[in-house]
């Protein structure tokens, strides 16, 4: 084994681990909107799920060499509003490019090619390509030396038609293929699925139908 003292290490080099290791880890493409009125894109990898009850998401945003704050960071602090976005194959190129850095005067939904559309619940835009939106209003925080953490709970879902059953409550799987970041400047694909049971069988078993989930 490879054992490694996190203790020893400086900040680069554990990221770079963490960052490779933990993975593949869902992309929050989050729309904010600045103190100028400018909708703001940008992705952020650092995402999940944190409960239902309330409904939360995190995001965890770095600082910048300087200090300073990116542009997303400065305006949830400023308003407390965010729009999460899931990303697919057709909008993979727009979400990265989304991450190039703009002045804060330029929206990169402009820059990119993106399409905003009115919110339902929060003043950012959602993105009209985006699969899956999640309308959020800043819950908590956590700031830590190198990062803020933004607690957001979800106000509002938006989904392309066709992708969830309102009346029982599922996802379509088979119309949901969202990318993922993997290690260093790669992305990966979510169609390669399979399932497991919970006791082991002697036969192999016929394939879940994963648009049953």
């Amino acid at each position: 084994m490879t054992e490694v003292d996190f203790e020893q290490l400086d900040s680069y080099p554990r990221y770079k681990l963490m960052a490779s290791l933990i993975i593949p880890r869902p992309i929050a493409l989050v729309t904010t909107i600045g103190s100028n009125g400018v909708a703001n894109a940008a992705p952020f990898s650092m995402f999940n799920m944190v409960g239902e009850d309330p409904p939360i998401l995190m995001i965890s945003i770095n600082r910048l060499k300087d200090g300073q704050l990116k542009d997303t960071a400065a305006n949830i602090l400023h308003n407390g509003e965010f729009v999460v976005h899931m990303s697919d194959e057709p909008m993979a190129q727009k979400m990265h490019d989304c991450g190039k850095s703009f002045p804060s005067e330029v929206s990169e939904l402009a820059a990119v090619g993106l399409t905003p559309i009115p919110s339902r619940c929060v003043v950012p835009p959602r993105i009209l390509e985006s699969p899956v939106a999640f309308e959020c209003v800043l819950h908590e925080k956590l700031e830590t030396e190198s990062r803020y953490v933004f607690i957001g709970r979800i106000r509002w879902l938006a989904a392309r038609d066709g992708l969830i059953d309102t009346q029982a409550w599922r996802v379509n799987l088979r119309e949901y293929s969202p990318i993922a970041r993997f290690g260093a400047s790669f992305y990966t694909r979510t169609q390669d699925r399979f399932s497991l049971n919970d006791a082991p069988q002697e036969a192999p078993p016929a394939a879940t139908s994963i648009d049953q989930l």
